[in-house]
């Protein structure tokens, strides 16, 4: 798996490309890694067509110095190319070679079979992505400035503890990895002293020669396609760019009218440097690559490399040898690349794909970027890349697909296909027409030495099944590699382009077909294929397929509920420009499904997807604030049809307002905003569903004019917290344990309600103790006056709420609210609250004085309720009043003790609260060790609460695992009370305050994290109450009946403020009703 880079900022990256319609293909490829943030934004990146094809990694090499050193000097102001520039530059150069037929675009960007790490983009792994990662945290950390030089036909694996030494370094370094003699030497071996200088380098030596490099582990050390020049060495090479014959290896030499000249990149300009080589020996030797050259271009090369002796003889060439490291070779045969596919037997079996029945894909097989569309039968060790297909389908063991579209999906199925078969799609161009050519061969198959088999099969049972003739696939006096047999029909006389089916390649593997339509094709071979393939195509159909799998598995984690992490699929679909495609995706998905509670709930987060693409859109940082309000105008209508219960006519009317939205980054941003609100609007909808488990029955009203009065203690949330929030309390399931407490001995909220003769309601809310002078009085003569009910900061908006839940009033009825109170009640009501907390305390008391309100309200109009109902009509009243919230504050504070919350990922959401019994000595023991310290700090919990939401819905990981360990610490505080232990007790509220901070980054005030390592060392565990970010903090010490220790320490501790010590003690009855009447459960 890819690391994140590890700091490694490169001047220039450049890549050479054998075709010269591959550079606009390719540079497209490397400016994208740069923009998903895997490469540096101040590196250059640039690529080099080859000035002429079969150039030699040499010349490759020379003309990508020559075009990088003359970019640098342009940027630096030069009017000619100028070696300074290369003083302090970092210069990777890197090698396409030549062309790959498992991929159609080359070794650099044949996909791996794994995905990236990172979490910020959805991405493939190429050979070139390996590498890059390979190169910039391991091998080139610490190096001078200088050129490496690496290419991208192999992949690289380096032991995590490799650490080369660069000091006082100067030279040439190659980079050598342990090889078998018997592989090593088809790809040359370093031959070097004990202290590592390179005397020769050993290709296609005898099992003498390569012996004599042999090290103490008894590998040879490998030549690894790695190599580094420093700054000097590069200098001197950039000098040969005017040297003929050496000019001839450059774009430049060759636009002055030099011959063209081949040279290799190790066994001509490394090789230059080996200690044990002579003049005549290096500058006479025959080609290593069995070439066969003209006396003129003999001649010519033997010059070049008298230049290449005289330009870097006395460079000190050094190996550095990597034990434990590993060198995989991509070659040509395509057993090995299916097997380097499908190696790990336990990993992915989807890379960037979408598959609609998995269990069809076997455990040992992979499908990469591909759509797989009903039954698609994948056998074990056989690979499906960059495909779409319509099963019903079966792909046998050890086979490969590449390439093909829908439309070839019947062609196949009319195909018995046996084991280790290779079905490609080629994407071809011929002059303007552009083609799908199709090609079939065996896994088995020699595509470049003497091959005994075609198709898997001998050569003489081809012959003998399909009459096809050797004269039919190689020209007279040619050798005969099966990559140059002209197999593949291309063109029909006729009839146009051929397809799979009847006269293409499905007629080679047994199907409909006869030898006369196929010799009357106009046939390539897959050399040609290769030589023509549409680069940009091919590109352009991987990326196509990669965002269609990726919109479907949108659609998937939405409607099975998953936790799948989809910023990083919209991020690369916005950079990629497919934003569009992926709204409409997602406009599809809301409101899908005939409207119950749960669709309510996918449709919510479908929005909030969508308010994260428009952010994706908006550009990272840019537009403005991702919290605002969300209630303009022009949304209106939206967001009332949404209110209404029209879901699909809301998230057409969304989509057509979001059109205006587009074209400015805070303009995007401010959409999104509504888009949240959206899903609030469905996620309240969707909690709407839990009135059916409130129970409300019938009682004796008491007379008017006298009091009910409930109160209330407050609730410390031990563990868990967070869990009960909507949506994550529905969709992953929630559980909270607290206590119910009084602080300083009271119980610090209540509230009365009675029935008065004036058909009015007079709503009072006090602002300290129940007597207080202090309080805010709201008189309601009209439903006019209760409109504004669900609007949080509006006068006496908690008390409307109340009324409108509680059933006092309908707001929907025809008739006044005089008429109404009367006709129900016998006459109005007066309704009082009061709370001794101090605003943003964390101690649930809004939650709690909503149910003190609620049960005053049915006590005074004679009805009855159990704690149950109470609970389950407060989530009620929090979604009306639209504040949202979770159901624990209800929980700690309507019933007494201590207790466990829970509710299940389901719709309705119900709460089921279990009374823990723990030993009244236990009990008295926790209250003899437990304080609140008042930081001084109030909290806003909206935005946290908005923050949390929708970082949920992103389903960031961090985010799930931590819902998961919310729920986890709950029981294990269950636990701890059940086997009364302070230390298991202490060790969970540690936990929740470590788990509350990874919810909500940025709720540990400065002065709050000085006051909580102040206390640390008398406490077993400490927490801010409820969300944090301020208000009440609460520790278990160590020893008992610390109040005193705790505000001297705190008092000797400058930059607190103003904070306040309490003590705090069990409340066993939670919910209590006075004055004339008793709780009715």
């Amino acid at each position: 798996m890819l690391r994140r880079p590890a700091g490694f900022r490169w001047t220039v990256i450049i890549l050479t490309c054998q075709h010269k319609d591959s550079v606009y293909a390719f540079q497209k490829e490397l400016d994208l890694r740069q923009h998903r943030g895997s490469v540096s934004p101040e590196t250059l990146l640039l690529t080099a067509a080859d000035p002429e094809e079969r150039l030699g990694s040499g010349g490759a090499t020379l003309n990508a110095l020559l075009v990088a050193a003359e970019h640098l000097s342009a940027r630096a102001g030069f009017t000619v190319v100028t070696a300074d520039v290369l003083e302090h530059a970092h210069i990777l150069v890197l090698h396409t070679g030549r062309d790959y037929p498992w991929g159609g675009c080359s070794r650099a960007f044949s996909w791996l079979a794994e995905e990236g790490e990172s979490q910020r983009l959805q991405a493939p792994v190429c050979c070139v992505d390996r590498l890059l990662d390979c190169l910039d945290t391991q091998i080139c950390p610490g190096s001078p400035p200088g050129v490496w030089v690496c290419s991208t036909d192999m992949l690289l694996s380096i032991p995590a503890n490799y650490a080369p030494s660069w000091e006082g370094f100067s030279g040439v370094r190659v980079l050598a990895l342990p090889g078998n003699p018997s592989f090593a030497a088809h790809h040359g071996v370093y031959l070097a002293d004990q202290q590592g200088m390179v005397k020769d380098i050993i290709y296609r030596g005898s099992s003498k020669e390569v012996q004599r490099a042999s090290m103490p582990d008894g590998n040879v050390p490998m030549v690894s396609g790695v190599v580094f020049f420093s700054s000097s060495v590069s200098e001197r090479l950039l000098q040969t760019h005017v040297t003929p014959p050496l000019d001839g290896c450059t774009y430049l030499g060759l636009d002055s009218g030099a011959p063209a000249l081949q040279i290799s990149l190790f066994l001509d300009l490394v090789k230059a440097m080996c200690a044990d080589l002579t003049q005549d020996q290096f500058v006479n030797r025959e080609p290593e690559d069995c070439r066969t050259l003209e006396p003129p271009q003999l001649a010519a090369l033997r010059r070049g490399r008298e230049t290449l002796w005289q330009t870097l003889r006395g460079a000190s060439l050094t190996m550095a040898y990597v034990p434990g490291g590993r060198y995989d070779y991509l070659s040509l045969s395509a057993k090995e690349h299916v097997t380097r596919l499908t190696r790990e037997r336990t990993g992915n079996r989807f890379i960037l794909a979408h598959v609609q029945n998995h269990p069809s894909v076997s455990p040992g097989a992979r499908v990469i970027n591909s759509v797989l569309q009903g039954d698609v039968t994948v056998a074990t060790a056989s690979v499906v890349q960059h495909c779409h297909l319509q099963g019903p389908l079966s792909l046998p063991p050890g086979g490969l697909l590449s390439g093909l579209g829908l439309q070839d999906s019947s062609h196949l199925r009319r195909l018995a296909l046996a084991d280790d078969i290779i079905i490609q799609g080629h994407r071809i161009r011929l002059g303007v027409l552009q083609l799908t050519v199709y090609s079939a061969l065996g896994a088995r198959d020699n595509l470049e030495g003497p091959s005994e088999t075609i198709l898997n099969q001998d050569w003489s049972e081809f012959h003998r099944r399909t009459g096809i003739q050797p004269e039919d696939l190689w020209s007279p006096g040619q050798g005969r590699p099966l990559l140059a047999a002209r197999l593949f029909p291309v063109l029909q006389a006729r009839g146009g382009a051929v397809s799979l089916a009847r006269e293409g390649v499905a007629w080679l593997l047994g199907g409909a077909g006869t030898l006369e339509q196929w010799r009357g094709a106009w046939r390539l071979s897959l050399r040609e294929l290769l030589s023509l393939t549409d680069q940009e195509a091919e590109l352009r159909w991987r990326e196509e397929l990669l965002f269609l799998a990726g919109r479907r598995r949108v659609v998937d984690t939405l409607m099975n509920q998953s936790d799948t992490c989809l910023l990083p699929c919209f991020r690369a679909a916005v950079l990629g420009g497919q934003q569009g495609a992926l709204l409409q995706t997602l406009d599809s998905r809301e409101g899908a499904g005939p409207g119950e509670e749960a669709w309510l709930g996918v449709s919510a987060r479908a929005l909030a997807c969508v308010a994260d693409v428009l952010v994706c859109m908006a550009g990272e940082g840019r537009g403005g604030l991702r919290s605002g309000p969300a209630a303009n105008q022009a949304w209106s209508p939206a967001l009332s049809l949404l209110e209404e219960g029209k879901v699909q006519e809301g998230v057409a009317s969304l989509a057509r307002e979001r059109e205006h939205w587009l074209h400015r980054s805070d303009l995007l941003v401010r959409a999104a905003r509504h888009y949240e609100g959206a899903g609030q609007v469905l996620l309240r909808r969707a909690l709407m569903s839990s009135q059916c488990f409130i129970s409300i029955g019938p009682a004796a009203a008491p007379p008017l004019d006298q009091w009910q009065e409930v109160e209330c203690p407050a609730r410390l949330d031990l563990a868990g917290g967070w869990s009960d929030t909507p949506p994550i309390a529905f969709e992953h399931g929630g559980s909270v344990t607290n206590m119910a407490v009084r602080v300083d001995g009271k119980r610090p909220i209540g509230a009365r309600a009675r029935r008065i003769r004036e058909p009015r309601l007079l709503l009072v809310s006090h602002a300290g103790g129940r007597d207080s002078d202090v309080a805010t009085e709201t008189v309601c003569e009209s439903l006019e006056d209760l409109k504004d009910y669900c609007q949080p900061h509006a006068p006496g908006a908690l008390h409307k709420a109340v009324c409108v839940c509680s059933c006092l009033v309908s707001l929907s009825s025809q008739q006044p609210l005089g008429q109404q109170l009367m006709e129900r009640w016998g006459g109005g009501v007066e309704l009082h609250s009061w709370s001794l907390l101090p605003h943003g305390s964390g101690l649930g008391t809004s939650s709690i004085l909503a149910g003190a309100l609620l049960a005053a309200v049915y006590l005074s109009t004679g009805r009855s309720y159990n704690p149950d109902a109470l609970i389950h009509a407060v989530l009620h009243l929090e979604q009306l009043l639209t504040t949202g919230g979770g159901w624990q504050d209800q929980v700690g504070g309507l019933v007494g003790g201590v207790k466990v919350g829970r509710s299940r990922a389901a719709l309705p959401l119900r709460v089921e609260v279990e009374c823990l019994t723990p030993s009244h000595h236990f009990l008295e023991e926790v209250q003899r060790h437990l304080l609140l310290v008042y930081t001084g700090k109030t909290r806003l919990a909206r935005n946290l609460l908005q923050d949390v939401v929708r970082r949920w819905y992103a389903r960031l990981p961090s985010i799930v695992q931590n819902a998961k360990d919310l729920v986890s610490n709950s029981e294990e505080c269950v636990r701890a009370f059940s086997e009364g232990s302070l230390q298991g007790l202490g060790a969970c509220l540690q936990r929740a305050w470590q788990q509350k901070k990874l919810m909500v980054p940025g709720c540990e005030p400065s002065s709050v994290r000085l006051m909580m390592e102040v206390l640390e060392p008398l406490a077993l565990g400490q927490s801010l109450a409820g969300a944090g970010g301020g208000g009440f903090l609460y520790l278990l010490t160590r020893q008992p009946l610390q109040q005193l220790t705790v505000l001297q320490l705190l008092q000797r501790t400058p930059g607190l403020g103003d904070f306040r010590v309490h003590s705090v003690e069990l409340d066993m009855e939670g919910l209590t009703a006075l004055q004339h009447c008793r709780p009715p459960w």
